[in-house]
């Protein structure tokens, strides 16, 4: 195969979960912006966070006046990320919904070419039901790479 022969990516988007494993998708991430000198983005998508407050589980839906240490610590780990990846802060996205839909519509509203994603490689029942990586997969707008994951 032929350099000619393989798509230049101009636009990656990065989707982190902030999983143990997220320093590999990282790294990969930036290895595959170097070789294409494409633009990065990052994004984690958050659909509820636990009120620290209240023992039977209560969850509050995040919105833009939610002043929360949980939110505030999910903001410092994507501009942490930012940071390593050099990823201005335009172009760093904090999206409350469904990481399928907000993942995929994202990925058409910035003209991405590439999402990058982590995959746990589920079996048996967690396969069926599916995961973000398979979601993404099935409904994005351009390629995708599912990283496997350990």
């Amino acid at each position: 195969m032929t350099r000619q022969s393989v798509t230049m990516y101009k636009h990656i988007l990065l989707a982190v979960d902030f999983s143990s494993d997220t320093d590999c998708l990282v790294k990969r991430t930036f290895d595959i912006g170097s070789e294409f000198a494409a633009k990065i983005s990052i994004v984690h998508i958050l659909d509820n966070i636990p009120m620290p407050d209240i023992s039977y589980g209560t969850i509050i839906a995040l919105n833009d006046e939610t002043d929360n240490a949980l939110l505030e610590q999910e903001k410092a780990k994507l501009n942490e990320i930012g940071e390593r990846l050099n990823v201005p802060d335009e172009q760093r996205w904090l999206i409350w919904g469904s990481p399928k839909e907000e993942i995929c519509a994202l990925a058409e509203q910035e003209n991405i070419d590439l999402i990058i994603v982590g995959s746990h490689g589920r079996h048996g029942l967690a396969l069926l039901l599916g995961s973000t990586a398979n979601d993404v997969l099935h409904h994005a707008p351009c390629d995708v790479l599912a990283v496997r994951l350990k």
